[in-house]
């Protein structure tokens, strides 16, 4: 399908996908300051640690040919999709946590929660970009 569209057609299509992921990205930031700003607590903030270790073990020990979604006998694979599961499963564990001791409030875990959400919406529609033969920019 995309294959006969003229070229500047493509280019712009593949630019409002990029636009479209910043948007979401820019979107759960903002969601992740005013979870902390709102109610004047700045202990959600530590979720920010998950999100920056989330990639970490895709970056380190996936190989290019490995496939997260496939079975595998590689020890590395296995070890990257423990600790990938291990940092999304602390991503909604922190805030869960922080509201059950009473340090944060129920908008302030919405807030959380929900920026988590569009987080991996974000890097659900990445990985679907990347999908895309004719197109790739990671």
């Amino acid at each position: 399908m995309m294959g006969d569209l003229p070229g500047h057609l493509r280019t712009c299509l593949h630019t409002g996908k990029l636009a479209l992921l910043a948007i979401l990205v820019s979107g759960g930031i903002v969601l992740q300051i005013l979870a902390c700003a709102l109610y004047n607590n700045w202990w959600p903030m530590l979720t920010v640690i998950m999100y920056v270790l989330l990639p970490m073990p895709l970056l380190f020990f996936s190989g290019s040919d490995a496939s997260l979604l496939s079975e595998s006998d590689n020890s590395w694979v296995n070890a990257t999709k423990f600790l990938t599961g291990a940092s999304a499963v602390g991503s909604i564990a922190i805030p869960a946590i922080l509201k059950h001791a009473g340090v944060i409030g129920w908008g302030a875990l919405a807030m959380e929660l929900s920026s988590y959400f569009v987080f991996v919406l974000a890097i659900m529609c990445c990985i679907r970009m990347n999908d895309d033969d004719d197109y790739s920019f990671l």
